[in-house]
């Protein structure tokens, strides 16, 4: 049975849309460190789902098995039980050169230290996706152009990370994640390197194109005030989904 997450704000436009297929359902998902006594159970059944458009913010202390959970749904590693289905393809069904292309392909990672590559421009880093895919360069300029004018960073194409803030590099990494327009976003504390106001910023730029690309994101953070931002949240403890007080379903 899916466990419920602790807060479901109807999404803007909720309807008809909310009856059609869920984009990442995850179902008693499991994932264990080690065997017998000295097993340490990270993820112990986990059950949710996320539609297309929508936020999910995950939240926990440390341990609670927040990156666990990120890394199963990236297809960046193997949960011990259960699944992890995106667009109806359960990913325990890929070989390795499977969950390759699903990360290229319909995946897009955003890190706390943003990982971007110092010596290329903004353009060139939005770009790197877009090279793997052997997008045509025409094509590929355009589709560069087009996000870093949806992050706000038009004028800064040809700058390097070292010369943006890191509210801007972290524009340029979101731009990035999208530019392979995926099905899914994976955000590991997005705005843990930058400061309340910025991360602010940061988390209603990605709500709100989340919502023009309709694209799914699922987001782990600490910060309360960024998790009302989302369009829902589920709180792990101790490798459990926290289910909501009755007083407050």
């Amino acid at each position: 049975m899916t466990q419920q997450p602790d807060r479901q704000p109807a999404a803007e436009g909720a309807g008809p849309a909310d009856a059609a297929p869920p984009m990442m359902a995850v179902r008693d998902l499991r994932r264990s460190f080690g065997t017998g006594a000295n097993a340490v159970h990270a993820l112990r059944g986990v059950s949710f789902e996320a539609r297309r458009g929508e936020l999910t913010a995950l939240k926990g202390r440390s341990g609670s098995g927040k990156t666990t959970l990120l890394n199963l749904a990236g297809g960046l590693d193997t949960p011990s039980g259960g699944t992890v289905e995106l667009d109806g393809t359960d990913l325990s069904t890929l070989d390795e050169d499977g969950l390759l292309a699903l990360r290229r392909d319909r995946i897009g990672f955003v890190f706390q230290s943003f990982g971007l590559i110092p010596v290329l421009t903004a353009a060139e880093n939005v770009g790197v996706p877009l090279r793997m895919r052997k997008v045509p360069a025409r094509q590929r300029e355009e589709r560069v152009r087009t996000l870093l004018a949806l992050v706000g960073l038009a004028e800064h194409a040809e700058q390097r990370p070292g010369e943006l803030s890191g509210g801007q590099q972290q524009r340029v990494a979101l731009a990035r994640a999208l530019a392979n327009e995926p099905a899914l976003i994976i955000a590991d504390e997005p705005t843990g390197q930058l400061d309340s106001e910025t991360g602010r910023s940061i988390m209603r730029l990605l709500r709100a194109v989340v919502r023009s690309e309709g694209v799914t994101a699922l987001v782990a953070t600490h910060d309360p005030q960024l998790m009302e931002l989302a369009d829902r949240v589920v709180e792990l403890r101790d490798g459990r989904i926290v289910e909501p007080a009755a007083a407050d379903r």
